[in-house]
């Protein structure tokens, strides 16, 4: 049985859904091409679905795409501003990045979900919800067409944050100082505005605020009762305490069983921004000659519920012993078939078990790797069968032929390995040059080994 920590809870608890288990995870803003750090947190829910299928449980996921009424700091929509910064129409740039981040998540092999809602799809849900949370007077309008949830309607408000009502000080930037609102914590579930990505309402034109879109959407998707609902770190609060608020005071009963996050991710020991030069996408990664799935490798490499640093050194370990364990699994298929090592494969799945101790599963599986005693057959088996939670495609090398170089491309490799061992770089970049003009990439290990 899966036990996983609940934030709300403050514990590790079982997973014990009495049906399907439903869960929604928090998607993209999709406003841009999303980075590694962006990615990192929807390993988590993928992990907790493919854990529960190995247990014969069925998952129903939900994943919003928000392509409306998330603001930037200026208060205008971040969808609004890129496009005008890039010169084209909203829609095109929403699904232009959304196809992006769905091209990302399958690099990923991270399962896509039963579904995928857009904000701007889902408005007359939106709307039904407010006018829900007016009638039982946790919302209220203003003159203007706006509508704002009050806070103070909702008194355990904080639950999953700590950051309780009676403690909150006026903020700062979006929504600070607002003479519209009853109270300064209350948030907007309905803007007044005009022009692209807004709609009529019985307040008037405008769009959704941000909070109530995944409210709404997760309601509508899944329903009142929904087992656990995943998402970053950063998303604790104000959205998730915002969230929680609002589908439990339209539901009048706790909507979401378990609150599960995933902490940050920096790169290089900085926090990943254009600013200071080390946004890292995942066409990055492959433009650097690694595998994709050298990412996800590296991100189970440490505990979701721990901030990581990631760097090329590790993404390029990482990437080492994603083909190393493809080339032996590649190798044990041609040895007899023997049952699968137990004592490995229990270790290894009570650690997924056991609040997705992916580093531990993977120092388990090392250890398979490297023990003799255990048949080659026995290996293959073990590795094959974890790889349904690992997702490393593994089996990728099996029956697969060397591929043929180019004529001429051998004698290339010869001259460029000379010139790099005579420490002749000008050389050996013009025989890389050589070789690329020839269809063949070259990819240097930090070892000093050379693939093609």
């Amino acid at each position: 049985m899966l036990r996983i920590h609940d934030t709300r809870a403050r514990q590790v608890e079982s997973i014990k859904p009495a049906r399907a288990m439903r869960m929604y995870t928090c998607g993209p803003t999709v406003h841009r091409r999303p980075h590694v750090g962006n990615l990192r947190s929807y390993l988590l829910s993928d992990l907790i679905r493919r854990v529960l299928e190995r247990q014969r449980v069925r998952v129903v996921v939900c994943q919003n795409i928000t392509d409306v009424g998330h603001l930037a700091e200026s208060g205008e929509d971040k969808v609004r501003l890129r496009a005008r910064a890039e010169g084209r129409p909203t829609a095109e740039l929403t699904r232009d990045y959304e196809a992006a981040f769905r091209a990302d998540m399958e690099a990923l092999n991270l399962r896509p979900a039963e579904h995928t809602p857009r904000a701007s799809e889902t408005i007359d849900q939106m709307v039904e919800l407010i006018a829900k949370l007016i009638e039982r007077e946790h919302a209220y309008t203003v003159p203007d067409g706006s509508v704002f949830f009050a806070a103070q309607s909702f008194p355990s408000y904080g639950e999953i944050s700590g950051n309780r009502v009676d403690t909150l000080k006026p903020a700062r930037g979006i929504g600070a100082a607002d003479p519209r609102k009853r109270f300064h914590a209350d948030w907007a579930l309905w803007q007044p505005a005009e022009g692209e990505l807004t709609w009529e309402t019985p307040w008037g034109r405008g769009f959704p605020g941000w909070h109530v879109e995944c409210s709404a959407m997760a309601l509508s998707f899944l329903g009142e009762h929904i087992d656990l609902h995943t998402g970053g770190a950063d998303l604790r609060f104000p959205h998730h305490e915002n969230e929680r608020a609002q589908s439990d005071a339209a539901a009048g009963h706790e909507v979401v069983q378990h609150w599960v996050h995933g902490e940050h991710l920096i790169f290089d020991g900085r926090k990943m921004a254009k600013s200071t030069g080390n946004l890292v996408r995942l066409s990055d990664v492959a433009e650097a000659g690694l595998d994709p799935l050298a990412v996800r490798l590296a991100f189970m490499e440490h505990p979701y519920r721990h901030q990581m640093n990631l760097t090329w050194d590790g993404l390029r370990a990482a990437d080492r012993t994603l083909r190393r364990w493809r080339s032996r699994v590649a190798e044990w298929s041609e040895s007899p078939s023997a049952p699968m090592a137990a004592s490995y494969v229990e270790r290894v799945e009570a650690a997924f078990d056991d609040d997705l101790d992916t580093p531990t599963a993977l120092r388990v599986l090392l250890d398979l790797e490297g023990d003799e005693s255990v048949a080659p057959g026995a290996k293959f088996e073990s590795f094959l069968h974890l790889d349904q939670v690992l997702a490393l495609d593994l089996s990728i090398e099996i029956g697969r032929a060397p591929a043929a170089l180019p004529p001429g491309a051998a004698e290339l490799l010869r001259q460029r390995s000379r010139a790099r061992e005579a420490e002749d770089w000008t050389a050996a970049d013009r025989l890389s040059d050589e070789l690329a003009a020839l269809g063949v990439r070259i990819a240097d290990a930090p070892d000093g080994q050379t693939r093609s």
